[in-house]
């Protein structure tokens, strides 16, 4: 019930704004905002996302959890959106997710409110003829490579592990 009235109240919301807007500062004025607003939500996209992108990049590639660039990130990416978007209450919003202060609190709220659960894990190894739900066995065949012969290609780090 409380997203119907978010759906409702938003537009109801933005052409308010538009009208006091409007009136105060008259028609082109108004149409030069939000066109210019769509440009600043744009260009903070992409200021934002490239401090963001390292700050990725270092976490995963020292093996940390990469969820709070995550979350930065999207929130900086849904703050551009609602940048786009016409409207000054959404320009608001989306200027407000700009400001990593803002970010770290939207994360924080949300943190408190999502449960994680765990799968069960299966007790030790199972024969593929062994398996409970009747699923499909997959049979396949490997060979041992030699890291001392030179006729094999080079092992190592793959292509997404390098910096």
């Amino acid at each position: 019930m409380w997203l119907f009235a978010l759906f409702l109240a938003v537009p109801l919301i933005e052409i308010a704004l538009f009208i006091l807007v409007g009136g105060w500062l008259t028609l082109w004025p108004t149409l030069g905002l939000v066109v210019l607003s769509g440009i600043a939500g744009l260009t903070l996209i992409r200021w934002q996302a490239e401090r963001v992108v390292p700050t990725l990049r270092r976490d995963m590639g020292a093996m940390k959890d990469p969820l709070s660039p995550l979350a930065h990130g999207g929130l900086i990416f849904l703050g551009g959106v609602l940048l786009v978007v016409p409207g000054f209450f959404s320009d608001a919003l989306g200027l407000a997710l700009m400001l990593p202060i803002v970010r770290t609190a939207v994360i924080h709220w949300i943190g408190r409110r999502v449960t994680v659960q765990a799968f069960p894990m299966r007790q030790g190894p199972q024969r593929p003829e062994a398996r409970a739900d009747g699923g499909p066995v997959i049979d396949g065949e490997f060979i041992e490579l030699d890291p001392t012969d030179p006729s094999q290609p080079p092992r190592g780090p793959s292509g997404w592990t390098r910096h």
